[in-house]
């Protein structure tokens, strides 16, 4: 049945998105701009944009709700609340870069340097950009798999929303502001709480969660050609846990607090350029309790300038900048640091009208590390008949985690000699077809790449000596193939498309990827009348390699539902797991069954 729904799912998406129009009709174009130069979302190889009429009309709540239903992106976490990891095009969950208003947030003190999604709360987020493939020559390391680009609001006027229903769920957010083209200034606030289900598949006991977060922003323009801006945003999470099985444990939890903020000058048309120099900073601590209680902290710090000159009447576009990277990570007491130091450039050439070069380059300089230059180069050629076709290759790195440099829960027995870790390297190439129809209302894309990734660094045990210590041993490779579409069926009814095929294989062993289903693949029907509203996405995985066995396959359906009862007042409806579906989405770890929330989401 699951093979079913993903292969209908695949040839349906052939006939339909990526998401842009053609600039002929008149109808509006889908912007990228974590390109460091803005793009045609549809011209560029492995763009996606989730806007923030997606991101409500699925009711989603965390990140995670909404990414899973990106073509390439394996999305699982250790049961509800616990930790959450995304893997782009089959590349380790710690090779993603990810952003939140242009501040890197993966964590310093983690392992591999990862990040957790676990509690990222998309209330105050308007727009979610994913770029798969090597990103390297935009944002440096960490950005092998690819990068995924959260960009908050600016509230204006006044808004709340109340939400309770199963496991005794309750949540709440509120979001004030004043925002014109002079100034901004808002405050956002949400809390989430749970009793939840057992994080074991089985288990007997609940696992509670909580995630509380606060945001401010500010903008002013100080005169015509410069203006000043501000962004803050706070999150602490707090989890129960069941580890190590898995198996009930009531004294497994996990609390982690996200700190993250910039300041932002810009200058518009300064020597027949705009500027922009930014100053951002993010901490994460973490505390973990249970069987090995420990507590780890990461800290970083970013100085950014960048010029831009964009002009589409131009042949040429470009940016270029320099950026420095502070890191520093307490690990349980083991203190380590790291300085990156970079340069980079994006060109975009219009060779004619119907055919455009981009070529992205970037230099690092790592403490410790040496010396990396990555690339990325892309054409997208108009076939005519509002068919595209676009291509890219790219080069990508990864420098060794602080945690790793610093050989962190190693031991190693005197004399025994470690080489020094290298970088990771990758390199892909894609090409994709995607067309959009003169009105708009039919847009799709396929999509084929390949992604190898050598000298990944990973953890070597020897059960003779009990030592432990990082190597460079890995070498993977993933072929793909990705398919999205979107139709404006008329009378208020929308249909997405996705699906992905992802063959990710570990050279060194011969063996598929663990936790990267094979087949994935949704289908969300929306629609949108005088007072109702709502959308039904049906969800389906393949079966899954993991650590710990095979892990089965899946189909799921949730619901969303808002009625307009006042031009201020709407209620609210969500639904998940319609069937009652028993499913996991990591293997032992245990999901809820069928569950309802109602809720009332107000404006003044």
């Amino acid at each position: 049945m699951t093979r079913t729904l993903l292969c209908a799912a695949a040839l349906a998406a052939l006939t339909l998105p990526a998401a842009a129009q053609d600039p002929a009709t008149g109808v509006a174009e889908i912007i990228v701009t974590a390109t460091r130069l803005p793009a045609v979302a549809l011209d560029t190889p492995g763009a996606r944009v989730i806007d923030e009429d997606d991101i409500q009309r699925r009711g989603a709540v965390f990140a995670a709700d909404v990414l899973a239903d990106v073509p390439g992106l394996s999305v699982y976490r250790s049961g509800p609340g616990g930790v959450t990891s995304v893997r782009m095009r089959g590349a380790g969950q710690d090779k993603s870069l990810i952003l939140v208003d242009g501040v890197p947030l993966n964590d310093a003190s983690q392992p591999a340097g990862g990040f957790d999604f676990a509690g990222l709360d998309l209330g105050d987020v308007r727009r979610i950009e994913v770029l798969s493939g090597p990103q390297s020559s935009l944002w440096g390391s960490d950005a092998i798999g690819g990068v995924i680009a959260f960009t908050t609001r600016e509230p204006d006027g006044l808004a709340a929303e109340l939400e309770a229903g199963a496991y005794n769920t309750r949540r709440g957010r509120i979001s004030a502001g004043v925002a014109d083209a002079d100034r901004a200034v808002g405050v956002y606030a949400s809390r989430f709480e749970t009793d939840g289900v057992s994080a074991a598949d089985g288990g007997l006991e609940t696992d509670p969660s909580e995630n509380t977060t606060v945001g401010l922003n500010a903008r002013k323009a100080l005169s015509a050609a410069f203006s000043l801006d501000a962004r803050l945003r706070w999150s602490d999470s707090f989890a129960q846990l069941d580890g190590f099985g898995p198996v009930d444990d009531p004294n497994e939890a996990a609390a982690t607090e996200n700190l993250s903020g910039h300041v932002r000058l810009s200058a518009d048309r300064v020597a027949g350029l705009d500027h922009q120099l930014t100053l951002a900073a993010s901490r994460i601590d973490r505390d973990s309790r249970g069987a090995f209680p420990a507590v780890y902290g990461g800290d970083r710090r970013i100085v950014r300038w960048q010029a831009m000159r964009s002009d589409r009447d131009a042949p040429l576009d470009y940016t270029f900048g320099l950026e420095r990277e502070e890191v520093e990570a307490d690990l349980n007491g083991n203190l380590g640091d790291q300085t990156l130091n970079a340069a980079f450039g994006v060109a975009r050439w219009a060779a004619s009208e119907r055919l455009a070069l981009t070529l992205g380059l970037r230099h690092d300089d790592i403490s410790g590390v040496g010396a990396e230059t990555t690339g990325r180069a892309s054409a997208a050629f108009e076939l005519g008949g509002g068919w595209v076709l676009s291509g890219a290759y790219g080069t990508g790195f990864k420098a060794p985690s602080v945690a790793q440099a610093l050989c962190d829960f190693c031991f190693v027995l005197p004399g025994t000699m470690i080489a020094a870790l290298r970088p990771e390297s990758a390199r892909g190439g894609e090409i994709a077809l995607a067309h959009a129809s003169p009105d708009g209302r039919w847009t799709g894309r396929a999509t084929l790449y390949r992604l190898e990734v050598e000298d990944q660094i990973d953890g070597f045990f020897d059960p003779g000596t009990f030592e432990f210590y990082y190597v460079n041993i890995d070498r993977t490779r993933t072929n793909g193939l990705e398919l999205e579409g979107r139709a404006d069926l008329g009378r208020g009814l929308d249909l997405t498309l996705a699906y992905a095929f992802t063959d990710a294989v570990d050279e060194a062993t011969g063996v598929p990827i663990l936790r990267v289903p094979e087949h994935a693949g949704s289908a969300t029907l929306a629609w949108a009348g005088e007072r109702l509203s709502g959308a039904l996405t049906v969800r389906a995985e393949s079966e899954m390699p993991d650590a710990a066995g095979t892990r089965d396959g899946f189909v799921v359906a949730n619901l969303t539902a808002g009625y307009a009862l006042t031009s201020r007042v709407d209620l609210t409806l969500r639904a998940e797991n319609l069937g009652d579906a028993g499913y996991q989405q990591l293997h032992g770890f245990g999901e809820p069954g069928r569950s309802a929330w109602a809720g009332v989401r107000l404006r003044w």
